[in-house]
């Protein structure tokens, strides 16, 4: 059984990444991209579909004892878990190097107390733990083999082989200090080199150490910006500039529920808001990755705009389901590739626009195609805006003129306009203007219910939506308009739970909802943020610093968000860690250090 969501740390190479519990043991990793296939998924499964565990040697069929403490080694992501046993304490330290070469996880093993016998249980499991590897000796290296996949197994001390798991029993006294690395190759090659885990630990070091000081953030939440800026820069495919929505893939939004989806992919609306997010924070060169990748991915081609993209800009994201896995805690199916990805969501011109926009004006490098994209996708946008849409949160029941789409319409426009003033674009300068005052006047005519003093979801429909507390932080009216003090306070009313987080539109349980799909789902916590952005803006400073503290107060011990908070089981649900919960975390500590709104 996989541990709780929250008891997972993440560890990376920004290439893939692994899910570590706080048993010591390896249950999610992809290898060698974020999309690949997993080598181990007991995360979605059970031991049986792969897992690679580390810790205190216990009587057979026992578990193993959770870790006692467990940190990031500074701001880093190189993860230190300590137990304390009767025979004395251990400390294993994990980690990813920055990839030069064949990608590695590399475990040390260190005695700080006593004498502790330790054991590693290693079991690889190809293609989402569907196929067993052949596993053998070369000379003192151990390689698993299946189809064009090997992973190469090197290790301080001996391994031997049961149970179609090869084992290392040892123990550990103070200044011990025992490594084991696993090291993907394409099976047809030559082996690896052999690693070198003390120096790649002191180059992981170094690396974190560096890209941190760039940081230009030193308010009162440096820490949780820090560790979220970290995880986004983690979740960063580097040889392209793309950007994944999470490493995994369906972890469930709901317990025991279908709402299950893969997000190891780049979603446009997630990569534009990251890029916004670490400009704001000073990471210039993630920004221009970024842009380089949309402007690739896009190509010359963007009437066909996609919602999202292989992590290289790749189109076909089919959808799958592995009916071999059962799912985390049961949640089934488990799917891989996403079938959203040919929705038409027509916020994402605006996410995008906005993110273009943002890099113009804190001074990243003119590009010329940049502003020809933006030029172009405004093209699509005038005779396509008064459409119907899946909308942002991608459901799969019949489109809407959902109310968000519309403002994001707007705000495509509205950035654009500006683009052609600053004299940086040539475009029809008064149609544009007219365009955008008719988007206007569309959404505030159809999309506002008087009576109730509220936006709605979409046009002509009763329900709320957590997406239209954007209203105000995109400027489309100002956050003294009385109506968008009313639909916050609508939210408030109606999708907020007990605790004052906040659900992204209602859910019917066991019928089909306004997204086509039956079951419900946790607080969705970018929406609970945002309303923490609105508080603020409209002067409910106190009010907006104690959602956000409490906000901080689910990450799990080390810092990381999934994407929702389950209010009646109290624990986290979805993907995890999600980008989309991270970066308005550091949005909304940047807005409320600008305004004076922290304790202490």
């Amino acid at each position: 059984m996989a541990g709780r969501i929250e008891d997972y740390a993440l560890i990376g190479d920004m290439q893939t990444a692994a899910l570590v519990c706080r048993d010591g043991s390896v249950d999610w990793l992809c290898l060698p991209r974020f999309d690949s296939h997993a080598v181990f998924a007991g995360l979605l499964g059970t031991e049986e579909h792969g897992f690679w565990r580390v810790g205190p040697a216990t009587p057979e069929n026992t578990p193993v004892p959770l870790a006692d403490r467990r940190r990031y080694r500074g701001d880093s992501l190189i993860l230190e878990s300590e137990w304390d046993t009767p025979r004395g304490t251990v400390r294993v330290t994990d980690f990813m190097p920055p990839r030069d070469g064949a990608p590695q996880l590399i475990r040390v093993v260190e005695g700080v107390s006593g004498r502790v016998p330790m054991r590693s249980s290693l079991r690889m499991r190809f293609s989402y733990g569907r196929v067993v590897p052949w596993v053998h000796k070369v000379g003192e290296r151990t390689v698993a083999v299946a189809g064009p996949d090997s992973v190469w197994l090197d290790a301080d001390v001996e391994t031997h082989g049961r149970n179609l798991t090869t084992y290392s029993e040892f123990t550990v006294t103070p200044g011990d200090r025992i490594t084991f690395t696993i090291s993907w190759q394409p099976s047809h090659k030559e082996p690896p080199p052999l690693p070198d885990p003390e120096g790649s630990l002191e180059a992981t070091a170094d690396f974190w150490r560096e890209w941190v000081g760039h940081c230009t953030y030193h308010g009162p939440y440096r820490e949780a910006v820090v560790r979220s800026l970290i995880t986004l820069k983690a979740l960063t495919y580097a040889p392209t500039g793309g950007i994944v929505a999470a490493p995994t893939t369906s972890l469930p939004e709901e317990i025991g529920g279908v709402r299950n989806w893969d997000y190891r992919y780049t979603w446009l609306r997630d990569a534009a808001i990251t890029l916004s997010s670490m400009l704001r924070t000073g990471y210039r060169e993630e920004a221009r990755a970024w842009r380089d990748w949309l402007l690739r991915a896009v190509a010359g081609d963007p009437e066909n705009l996609q919602i999202m993209y292989g992590i290289a800009g790749e189109r076909e994201l089919g959808e799958a389901e592995l009916d071999w896995l059962p799912g985390y805690e049961n949640s089934g199916p488990v799917r891989v590739g996403n079938g959203a990805a040919g929705q038409l969501q027509l916020d994402v011109y605006g996410e995008v626009t906005e993110a273009l926009h943002l890099a113009h004006m804190t001074g990243l490098s003119r590009n010329d195609y940049a502003s020809l994209l933006q030029i172009k996708l405004i093209n699509y946008l005038e005779t396509h805006w008064n459409q119907p849409d899946e909308g942002i949160w991608e459901v799969r029941g019949p489109r809407r003129h959902f109310v968000h789409s519309k403002v994001m319409a707007w705000v495509a426009v509205d950035r654009t306009i500006k683009l052609i003033e600053s004299g940086d674009a040539d475009g029809p300068l008064e149609r544009w203007k007219e365009l955008r005052d008719e988007i206007h006047r569309d959404v505030c005519e159809k999309g506002y219910d008087k009576e109730r003093n509220t936006f709605t979801q979409s046009y002509g429909s009763q329900e709320l939506d957590a997406s239209l507390l954007l209203i105000p932080q995109m400027g489309f009216l100002p956050p003294d308009d009385k109506r968008v003090i009313g639909t916050i306070e609508a939210i408030q009313r109606e999708l907020s739970t007990e605790d004052g987080f906040v659900l992204r539109y209602p859910t019917s349980g066991a019928e089909a909802g306004v997204d086509g799909l039956e079951g419900d789902e946790g607080a969705f916590l970018a929406c609970s943020f945002w309303l923490a952005d609105d508080l603020a803006m409209i002067g409910r400073v106190d009010e907006a610093r104690k959602l956000f503290e409490r906000l901080l107060a689910l990450r799990n011990d080390l810092g990381l968000l999934a994407e929702e908070w389950d209010p009646r089981l109290q624990r986290q649900v979805g993907n995890f860690p999600q980008a989309f919960s991270h970066v308005p975390l550091i949005d909304t500590a940047l807005r409320l250090t600008a305004s004076g709104a922290y304790g202490g």
